[in-house]
């Protein structure tokens, strides 16, 4: 199987489904992007990540990778091997020692463990040709399509948050992280990058 690696473009607000995001993976050497729909709590999952937000206690995602180190178990690569009815099968390839393990997973978990393991994530020719689509950069619905979700409420965080000095800033982005409220922490975190340009 010939395996073409994905980098993770982004997420945004489902066009198709309510209360749904969409993870936007995008072909490393070429144009197309694969967009899977997943939930609200493993878009956060995803999002804290990227965002390099430090929640208070571990999530799940961060439980599993504290375990899989605990025990000397390093996932090596993530696979999207299969689409059946809209649906993306993906595997977890992970290394105990000289073994190499493969475990089944949900697609949205496998990126949020790729994105801790800090390994790469592949699909194959198949799915790019059966999912992959090519985004045109003068069209608007698809450019909101590929918004990222930080920016989706950018100008709403600067006029909420225009008013506070980057102290107190700071503050509130750290209440907010400790309240595990991470959308308000990181639109906090994106005006206190934006101040420091």
């Amino acid at each position: 199987m010939h395996k073409i690696r994905l980098n993770i473009l982004g997420l945004s607000v489902s066009q198709t489904q309510s209360g749904a995001y969409a993870l936007v993976l995008a072909e490393e050497t070429g144009d197309r992007r694969i967009p899977i729909i997943i939930g609200p709590v493993e878009a956060q999952a995803i999002a804290i990540q990227l965002e390099g937000l430090k929640p208070p206690r571990p999530l799940t995602h961060d439980l599993f990778k504290n375990i899989a180190v605990a025990f000397d178990i390093n996932i090596s690569e993530v696979i999207i091997y299969k689409l059946e009815e809209g649906i993306f099968f993906s595997e977890l390839v992970c290394e105990m020692g000289t073994q190499e393990i493969r475990i089944d997973s949900r697609t949205s978990d496998a990126v949020a463990l790729a994105l801790r393991f800090k390994c790469p994530i592949y699909t194959t020719e198949e799915i790019l040709r059966k999912a992959g689509i090519i985004l045109d950069p003068e069209s608007p619905s698809e450019v909101e399509f590929g918004r990222d979700i930080a920016t989706t409420s950018s100008s709403k965080s600067e006029s909420e948050f225009e008013r506070y000095t980057v102290n107190e800033l700071t503050d509130m982005m750290n209440e907010s992280i400790n309240n595990e409220d991470y959308e308000r922490a990181s639109r906090i975190r994106d005006e206190i990058n934006r101040r420091k340009k």
